[in-house]
C-alpha cells in the first residue's frame, strides 16, 4: 500500500468522499451532505477501493458499512483531512490569506445559549475564519467527530462506549425547565398535574437524559400517564408550539433563557427540582484542533463563564472538569443514550 500512496493518485476529494460516506452510512446521504451526486461518490469511493486495493464498504439494504479495512483505514484518513484544514485554519490568520472553515457540532437546545457570547468572542480575534455549525443529536454530533468531520462537539457527556476516544471538559450543569406561554391557563399551576393531558406536550426525544429526567418528573408530579405528545430537538419548532399552540413545553432551561427573561414563556411550579446534566466541549484525544478551533473552543468557554445565574434559575452554576473517554467516574445506563 505505501508504493501505492507514494505514487499520489489518493486526493483530497477521496479522502473527503470515504469520510462522508462513514460517517452517514448512505452514498446517497453522503452526496447529499457533500453537495454531489450520488454516482459521483460512488466513482469516487470506487478509485479510492482501486488505488488502495481493499474493500473498503459493504453495501446492502442497510446503507454502506465500513470493512474492517475501512475501519482501520477511517483515522488516518480522517488525521489527514483535519491536517490539512489546520494548515488553512493557520493561513488564514495572515492578512490577506484565503477565508477558512471552522466546522463545529452543536446540541440544538445548547446552542441558542452558548454561541451567540462565543461566536462575537471568536469574530474579534479570527475575523476571517467562517464557522459554519452542524447541529444534531448528541449520538450524531459524537460520530460526526470521529470522523474528523467536525473539529469539535459542544455537547452532553455520553456512555462510557460512545466516548471512546473522546474527553469532555464540562462547562456547565444545565436544569429541565417546563415552560408554557405566558397567560397560558396552566401558567399559575392551577389544575396540575391533572389537566397535563388537556394540553398538546412536547418532550425530548426518547432514549436522550433529557427525556429520563422529564419522565422521571411526570411520575414525580403524579400526571397521568401520557396518551400523545410530540418529540423534538428543534428549538424553533418547539417554541412555536408552546406560543401558537398553547403546548407544554419540556425543554432544558439554557434553551429558553431569553424568552423566560422577557416574560414570553414561564416556568411551571414544579413538584421538584428537575434533573440536571452536565454540558460541555467534546474533543477527540488523537489530534488536537488547529489554532483557529484553539480559539473558538477559549470563546465558548469565556461565553459558559458569562452566563450567570439569573432569577428564572436558566443558568445553573458554572463548574468545570475534564475528563477522558476511559475514566469510570460517571457510569451511564446502557438506555441512557443520547
Amino acid at each position: 500500500m505505501q508504493n501505492r500512496l507514494a505514487d499520489g493518485r489518493v486526493k483530497f476529494r477521496h479522502l473527503q468522499c470515504f469520510l462522508a460516506v462513514a460517517q452517514m452510512g448512505s452514498v446517497q446521504q453522503a452526496a447529499e451532505s457533500l453537495s454531489v451526486t450520488q454516482p459521483a461518490v460512488s466513482k469516487t469511493i470506487a478509485e479510492l477501493e482501486l488505488v488502495l486495493g481493499v474493500k473498503l464498504f459493504e453495501r446492502g439494504r442497510h446503507g454502506a458499512v465500513p470493512t474492517r479495512e475501512g475501519q482501520l483505514f477511517m483515522p488516518h484518513a480522517s488525521a489527514c483531512v483535519s491536517a490539512l484544514r489546520q494548515g488553512v485554519a493557520l493561513l488564514a490568520r495572515d492578512e490577506g490569506a484565503v477565508t477558512a472553515t471552522l466546522d463545529i457540532g452543536v446540541l440544538p437546545t445548547v446552542a441558542t445559549a452558548l454561541l451567540p457570547g462565543a461566536l462575537r468572542h471568536f469574530g474579534e480575534e479570527w475575523p476571517r475564519v467562517s464557522v459554519r455549525l452542524v447541529t444534531g443529536a448528541n449520538t450524531e454530533l459524537l460520530e460526526r467527530l470521529k470522523t474528523g468531520a467536525i473539529s469539535f462537539a459542544v455537547g452532553r457527556l455520553a456512555d462510557p462506549e460512545r466516548m471512546v476516544g473522546l474527553s469532555f471538559e464540562q462547562l456547565y450543569n444545565e436544569p429541565l425547565a417546563v415552560v408554557v406561554r405566558a397567560g397560558h391557563p396552566l401558567a399559575q399551576g392551577a389544575g396540575l398535574p391533572a389537566q397535563l393531558a388537556s394540553f398538546p406536550l412536547v418532550m425530548p426525544p426518547f432514549g436522550t437524559l433529557i427525556r429520563q429526567a422529564a419522565d422521571s418528573l411526570l411520575a414525580a408530579w403524579g400526571a397521568p400517564p401520557l396518551s400523545a405528545f410530540v418529540e423534538l430537538l428543534s428549538v424553533s419548532v418547539g417554541r412555536a408550539l408552546a406560543l401558537e399552540n398553547d403546548a407544554v413545553w419540556f425543554v432544558p432551561a439554557g434553551a429558553v433563557e431569553y424568552d423566560l427573561r422577557r416574560g414570553t414563556l414561564v416556568r411551571l411550579p414544579l413538584p421538584s427540582a428537575g434533573g440536571e446534566e452536565p454540558v460541555g466541549v467534546i474533543q477527540r484525544t488523537d489530534t488536537q484542533p488547529a489554532p483557529a478551533g484553539r480559539a473558538l473552543i477559549e470563546a465558548v468557554r469565556r461565553a459558559a463563564r458569562e452566563r450567570e445565574v439569573r432569577p428564572d434559575g436558566a443558568a445553573a452554576p458554572r463548574k468545570r472538569r475534564t475528563r477522558a473517554a476511559n475514566t469510570s467516574a460517571d457510569q451511564r445506563s446502557p438506555s441512557a443514550k443520547r
